[in-house]
């Protein structure tokens, strides 16, 4: 049976969808759909599919069942509604969108309709960071006393410049955090559960016409009484590979990009030294550290067949809208945090945020 996929958002990321639909037997873009016809010509010319500048139109089609969502971070839940309310299963690009209000209303439009949605976040399927969360899962960390996520990240003035719903809180939802460390936010309280309180700064240091943060730093304090730190910039010349760094009391691992850099525990184990050798030179790419396109689609792929396998086992996706939602109240305390000045509860930012 062929699943017949359709693209709503035909910019940059948009390619990355097409070649994940590309690479899996029995999917097929059949369907481009941008406000505008030249970018929708564009990706349909490469990967195949019809052109439709009309949404509604597009959701008509009997051999369209899935849609996946790459518009700009702020214009997510109006193609979702309109999708849901067609029937169609959606994948929807980090983040789920840039409000509480927003991200709630499309769970639970795609739960009353009957079909799955998910979030957009590779990095939870490579391998390196799966054995993150096991050896968390096995307890092999102890007692988890830090978790901590580092994107330094570069854009330059023009990559702002290039379109205008870039760097602003409507349609970007914030800047460095919400745009880029979404993905390593994500990671973090994937490994180390629910945080509950942060307390944050972030400023705007080397790029004009913007209204968001180009630099972020939040302490937060998770459920489990571990602490942490997040730091986020795009103001980081040259760009480096994003960490996430877990620490306990009988134990250390050290993600950056794919490679594990570190993988120290009190209680060794006979595949340890197999391991760190094993996950040392897995990053084939910039990660999106100076360039955003300078990623794989490999995890795309691997997202993309779990939603597949989710629909026909009819069970949740692994990265479903309740899990994409986690990374958007965190970011949203912490931009609470800084406006304010003061430690905020995760849970308080009110859900019209």
């Amino acid at each position: 049976m062929t699943v017949g996929f359709g693209i709503i958002g035909c910019g940059m990321i948009s390619k990355f969808h097409a070649k994940a639909i590309a690479d899996i037997p029995g999917a097929q873009l059949v369907a481009c759909y941008n406000r505008t016809a030249d970018k929708a010509e564009a990706l349909a010319g490469e990967f195949g599919g019809d052109v439709y500048t009309d949404l509604e139109q597009m959701l008509q089609r009997d051999d369209l069942q899935v849609v996946t969502i790459c518009s700009p971070s702020g214009a997510h839940a109006e193609p979702c509604l309109a999708a849901a309310s067609a029937g169609k299963h959606v994948i929807v690009e980090k983040p789920l969108d840039v409000t509480l209000e927003r991200c709630d209303a499309m769970i639970q439009a795609c739960e009353q309709a009957g079909v799955k949605l998910a979030t957009i976040f590779p990095s939870r399927f490579h391998e390196s960071s799966r054995l993150m969360k096991q050896a968390v899962d096995e307890g092999r960390f102890g007692q988890l006393t830090l978790g901590d996520a580092y994107v330094k990240w570069f854009r330059t003035q023009e990559y702002y410049d290039s379109g205008a719903w870039r760097g602003t809180w409507e349609l970007d939802g914030g800047g460095a955090l919400m745009n880029q460390a979404i993905h390593s936010v994500d990671l973090l309280l994937w490994m180390m559960g629910p945080a509950r309180e942060v307390t944050a700064h972030v400023a705007t240091l080397a790029h004009e016409r913007i209204e968001v943060e180009d630099v972020a730093a939040a302490t937060v304090r998770f459920a489990n009484g571990a602490l942490g730190v997040i730091e986020a910039t795009t103001a980081g010349y040259p760009g480096s590979l994003k960490k996430i760094e877990l620490t306990g009391s009988q134990g250390t691992a050290i993600l950056e990009e794919e490679d594990i850099i570190k993988w120290e525990f009190a209680e060794s184990r006979s595949d340890d030294e197999q391991l760190r050798e094993r996950m040392l030179g897995k990053t084939e790419t910039g990660g999106g550290a100076a360039d955003p396109a300078a990623i794989g689609h490999w995890a795309h792929t691997q997202l993309f067949l779990d939603f597949l396998e989710a629909i026909e086992q009819d069970r949740p996706p692994i990265i479903d809208g309740h899990e994409g939602r986690k990374s958007v109240e965190l970011i949203l305390a912490i931009y609470e945090s800084a406006k304010t000045g003061r430690a905020v509860p995760i849970g308080e930012v009110a859900a019209g945020s």
